[in-house]
């Protein structure tokens, strides 16, 4: 996934790296850093794909290796290492002093971090944040208290949270016009907003209706929903026509967007349920029976299931899995630009920005027209629903965190 992209960095102290190339360097000089993924290698050059273009790493004699270990991820906890241990799809991160074009670096430290570490890394992460964990949007903020009203959407319903910071928690804030973790900022309380998506680890409490934070990330996004108007694969570019103010927008799908088809049946079935509740019905004919029949169509609790945004929500196929919704869109499939065509319905979650004619997508989800025309029959106008909170497409509003 596009966590694989940061993972090193944010696993990594990178002002411990540069301390320690400082330490290592005659006074008045400073090391260059780069890092990024082994797109080829030999004994005397490797090739590294960084977030701005390939460089060439240079290897000598004088070259030192080290490994930094998936369950101590920091420079202290680097052992030593050798050329051999790295391969094609690794993560490295390199000091040396760049030459005058900036395209090539003699290496004088070489940290790794391999396709399996990573890996590894990863699955820790993902069940720490899974067990430990919950995501969902920022209703109120008690200015006086410092606690958080959390709105935690299920497949067919929602619940809320009250999230009260731990006293060391730390609190971190996706920068503007940015969809790289990487790139996420040291924040406080004092940044968020109502409508602000946020996920936290911590503690629940035995009722779940309380939550004791420790690590806090947030950000502010948005969901637009239109019809798409042109397609360029070889841009990876989108134009849509946003369904609320009629006007086109360009939709950049870069490497880190996530791009999904919902299952039309299942999409079909969701959204009947969310207009049933939407209705006031919230019952349904069947009582206990049928929330049986919906958990194992497509993964909910039923009608009387209970969502905590954290374990034990139940995965696509009805099997219960930690990831929940999350889980449930890494079923779906893949698709890609060329997979859509003009006439197509999608909804694209991005970061809010001040350009009104383009964004970068996180999510792009299609196949999701059963849930717009469901939320135009609730809110009786052709805006989707983007304007309050009847636009609920279960997915997109997740977010990617390490």
């Amino acid at each position: 996934m596009r966590k694989r992209d940061i993972l090193l960095v944010s696993a990594i102290s990178l002002s411990g790296i540069l301390s320690a190339a400082f330490a290592q360097t005659p006074a008045g000089a400073k090391p260059s850093v780069a890092s990024g993924d082994v797109v080829s290698i030999n004994e005397s050059k490797i090739v590294l794909q960084t977030k701005d273009g390939s460089i060439d790493v240079t290897l000598s004699e004088k070259t030192e290796y080290k490994r930094v270990p998936p369950d101590n991820p920091s420079l202290k906890a680097a052992v030593a290492s050798a050329f051999a241990e790295i391969g094609n799809g690794d993560k490295l991160l390199v000091t040396g002093f760049f030459s005058d074009d900036k395209k090539t670096l003699p290496a004088r430290a070489v940290y790794l971090m391999t396709k399996l570490d990573i890996a590894q890394r990863q699955t820790k992460e993902s069940e720490r944040w899974s067990t430990r964990g919950i995501s969902g949007r920022v209703a109120s903020i008690n200015a006086q208290t410092g606690q958080v009203n959390v709105e935690i959407r299920g497949l067919g319903n929602a619940s809320t949270v009250v999230l009260t910071p731990k006293p060391d928690a730390k609190f971190k804030r996706y920068a503007p016009n940015s969809v790289k973790y990487s790139e996420a900022g040291a924040s406080s309380i004092a940044e968020l907003q109502a409508g602000d998506m946020i996920r936290a680890l911590g503690d629940k409490s035995a009722d779940g209706a309380s939550f004791a934070a420790e690590e806090i990330v947030t950000g502010a996004f948005q969901t637009i929903a239109g019809t798409v108007k042109t397609v360029d694969a070889a841009k990876n570019e989108i134009v849509i026509t946003d369904l609320q103010s009629k006007k086109d927008i360009t939709v950049a799908l870069g490497s880190a967007a996530l791009l999904k088809k919902f299952p039309e049946e299942m999409a079909q079935r969701m959204a009947m349920r969310q207009g049933g509740q939407a209705g006031g019905g919230g019952a349904r004919p069947g009582g206990q029976g049928e929330g049986r029949r919906q958990q194992a169509d497509d993964g909910s609790a039923g009608q009387g299931g209970q969502r905590s945004g954290g374990a034990g929500r139940g995965g696509f196929g009805g099997r219960q899995r930690s990831g929940g919704i999350d889980e449930m869109l890494e079923r779906f499939p893949n698709i890609t630009a060329a997979d859509l065509k003009a006439g197509d319905m999608i909804a694209v979650s991005s970061t809010k920005n001040t350009s009104l004619d383009r964004i970068t997508a996180i999510k792009l989800l299609a196949g999701v027209e059963p849930f717009i025309r469901a939320a135009q029959a609730t809110t009786g106008d052709q805006r989707g629903g983007q304007g309050g909170q009847s636009l609920n497409i279960p997915g997109l509003d997740g977010l990617d965190f390490p």
